[in-house]
């Protein structure tokens, strides 16, 4: 929708320093792979210092299970699909935010992600695992979609997305759309403000 766009199959791009200066948005898809140390750095330094960042599904929430730091930045990692492709509704908790904002719950047939999320993540929406298929995790509710800060960069997230067919449920496209264009704003607009619950002096 007006942008121009690079696409890329591997991530030597991200030690391109004048091309990550030029975009004002990465949105990647790369799951269960290797960065080298030099792509990663190159990569939190541009978000650090305002390219925003959006993914969805495995494809940033499971992209590098050995880099740390990479996690910090995306705010979560996969951990389970309990069930693999169920049903399962999301609920959206944030009426206020312009991701989420006249969207009602729905429903997904899909994986339904059972992630370690960073706390200070501000949620959007989230999804409560029945127990059927783990009965330990009966009534754990877990963030679906979620945005923060990394350093000056916007990050957006969605564990929606398993297969394009997921994107079929208006919601979950609207949702993405929203998110890109929230992360994309990045350098013109700046990081979010706001407060966390479990952070209140930040």
């Amino acid at each position: 929708e007006g942008a121009e766009v690079f696409v890329y199959d591997n991530l030597n791009c991200y030690s391109d320093s004048a091309l990550m200066e030029r975009v004002d948005l990465v949105i990647q898809h790369f799951t269960q792979g290797e960065i080298t140390p030099a792509q990663e750095k190159a990569l939190l330094n541009a978000v650090r210092n305002g390219t925003g960042l959006a993914g969805w599904h495995g494809g940033t929430g499971d992209s590098f299970r050995s880099n740390v730091e990479f996690q910090y930045m995306v705010g979560g990692q996969w951990v389970a699909h309990p069930g693999n492709i169920i049903t399962y509704d999301v609920n959206i908790i944030d009426q206020q935010d312009p991701v989420t904002a006249g969207l009602n719950n729905f429903s997904m047939q899909s994986e339904q992600y059972f992630m370690h999320v960073d706390p200070n993540v501000k949620v959007l929406a989230t999804t409560t695992f029945s127990g059927e298929h783990n009965n330990w995790i009966e009534g754990a509710v877990m963030p679906v979609v979620w945005k923060k800060s990394y350093g000056k960069g916007r990050v957006f997230y969605s564990s929606l997305g398993h297969v394009a067919k997921d994107f079929e449920v208006a919601e979950a496209l609207e949702i993405m759309k929203r998110g890109i264009r929230w992360a994309a704003q990045s350098k013109a607009e700046g990081p979010d403000q706001w407060l966390s619950p479990l952070y209140p002096s930040r």
